[in-house]
C-alpha cells in the first residue's frame, strides 16, 4: 500500500487583471447615505400608447415566452429608443411583467441614463457596485467561479422568489439587468406574476387580503452585511406595505409580499400571519403556469416590473463565471385596493378577468 502522500488541488484564484470587465467588479465603498423619504413618482406608462405601435413596431419578432408573462422583442437598440418607445417600453413591460432583448451592446453608463427616465434611482445600502462613484446607481451581480455554492448555509427563504427593496418607501419599479459575463449554461432567472397568482384565489379570499397591511424589512439584509464586514451605508428601513396593491398603469391587482423581507402581516395574530404567508409564499413557487424562464447570453438585458413579478436566480453553474449589472428607477408608494379605487375613481381589475376579456369572454364581477 502507498504511503505516498496526495496533495490537493491548490484552490482556484480568480485572475483580477486580465478580466475584462474588472473595473465593474463589485467594491464597497465606506459611503454614508441619508435615510430616504417619500418620493412623488409619476409612471410613464401612463403617457403611452395603448397599442405600442412605436416600440413593437421596430422590432423584428416578438416572442411571447409563456402566456401569463415574458415578451422577447428583437431588432431594437435600447440605446436608441425614443422618449415614445421608452414610455410605451413601461407599459409593456407592466403588462407583460418581464420584456428581454439579447445581443445589446448597451453600457451601464447607458443603462443609467435610460433608468433614469423612468424616475430616481434606487441607491443600495450593502450590495456590492463598482468602484466609479458615478456607478452608485448599479448594482453588481458577480459570481467568480472559484467556489461552488454554500448549500449548508444557503437561505432559500432570503435568496428565493423575491422583489427587490420592497422595504423602502418607494420600492423600485422598472428594474433592468444586463449580463455581461454568462455561463455557457445555467444561471437562468425565472419570474412569476404577482397579477395571475393573486387573481387564482378564491373571490371571498382575495377580498380578505385586500384588507391586511404587512410589515417588510431590511433587516436580514444587514444582519448578513454584518456577517461578511461590510459597511451599512444606510440604516435600517422598515416599511408597511398593503399586501394587495394595485398597478397605476395597468390598473390591475396584484400581491405584494416576499420571502426576503416580508416579516408580518400586521394587526393579526402571529399565528394566522405565519399561516397566511406560508400559504401566498407557496403558491408563488407551485403555480408554474404562472412563471417563465430567460437564459442569459453574453450581453442580454431584461427588463423586469419590480412591483408586480417576482423573480429568483439559479445557482447551478459552477466552475463558470457570472457577471450582471442591475438598475432600479424607484416607483410610486404602494396604493391598496381602497386608496387606488378612492384616489383614481376607477374599479381596481383582476388579472384573469382581463384576459378573458380580451378573449371575448366577458364574466360578472
Amino acid at each position: 500500500m502507498s504511503t505516498e502522500t496526495k496533495l490537493l488541488p491548490e484552490h482556484k484564484m480568480f485572475d483580477h487583471e486580465s478580466y475584462q470587465y474588472k473595473e465593474l467588479l463589485p467594491t464597497w465603498p465606506k459611503y454614508n447615505y441619508d435615510p430616504h423619504v417619500e418620493l412623488d413618482v409619476k409612471d410613464k406608462g401612463l403617457l403611452a400608447d395603448p397599442e405600442m405601435k412605436a416600440l413593437l413596431g421596430a422590432a423584428t419578432h416578438r416572442d411571447d415566452l409563456t402566456p401569463a408573462l415574458g415578451t422577447v422583442l428583437d431588432g431594437i437598440d435600447i440605446r436608441q429608443l425614443s422618449d415614445d418607445q421608452k414610455n410605451e417600453l413601461a407599459l409593456l413591460t407592466a403588462q407583460r411583467g418581464v420584456v428581454v432583448f439579447h445581443k445589446q451592446e448597451a453600457t451601464i453608463h447607458e443603462m443609467i441614463k435610460l433608468a433614469e427616465y423612468f424616475g430616481p434611482l434606487h441607491v443600495h445600502s450593502t450590495t456590492g457596485i463598482p468602484e466609479d462613484p458615478a456607478l452608485k446607481g448599479a448594482h453588481v451581480v458577480w459570481n467568480d467561479g472559484t467556489k461552488p455554492q454554500d448549500w449548508i448555509n444557503f437561505n432559500r427563504d432570503y435568496f428565493g422568489w423575491h422583489s427587490d427593496q420592497t422595504y423602502e418607501i418607494n420600492p423600485p419599479s422598472l428594474t433592468s439587468l444586463k449580463v455581461v459575463t454568462a455561463p455557457k449554461t445555467g444561471g437562468d432567472t425565472l419570474w412569476a406574476s404577482g397579477y395571475a397568482v393573486f387573481s387564482s384565489f378564491s373571490p371571498q379570499f382575495q377580498r380578505y387580503l385586500e384588507t391586511l397591511s404587512a410589515l417588510h424589512s431590511s433587516d436580514m439584509q444587514k444582519q448578513l452585511a454584518i456577517q461578511r464586514g461590510v459597511h451599512i451605508r444606510r440604516p435600517q428601513t422598515d416599511c408597511i406595505h398593503p399586501v394587495v396593491r394595485v398597478h397605476p398603469v395597468t390598473g390591475m391587482k396584484f400581491l405584494f409580499i416576499n420571502t426576503a423581507y416580508t416579516r408580518q402581516i400586521v394587526g393579526v395574530p402571529k399565528a394566522e400571519s405565519d399561516a397566511i404567508l406560508a400559504f401566498l409564499f407557496s403558491q408563488v413557487s407551485a403555480c408554474t403556469e404562472y412563471q417563465c424562464r430567460v437564459r442569459w447570453g453574453k450581453d442580454t438585458i431584461c427588463f423586469w416590473d419590480n412591483r408586480c413579478c417576482w423573480h429568483t436566480a439559479t445557482f447551478d453553474f459552477y466552475p463558470m463565471k457570472r457577471h450582471g449589472l442591475r438598475v432600479m428607477p424607484m416607483g410610486e408608494k404602494p396604493m391598496s385596493v381602497e386608496q387606488y379605487e378612492a384616489k383614481t375613481g376607477k374599479k381596481a381589475k383582476d388579472w384573469y378577468k382581463e384576459k378573458m376579456r380580451l378573449l371575448g369572454e366577458e364574466m360578472d364581477d
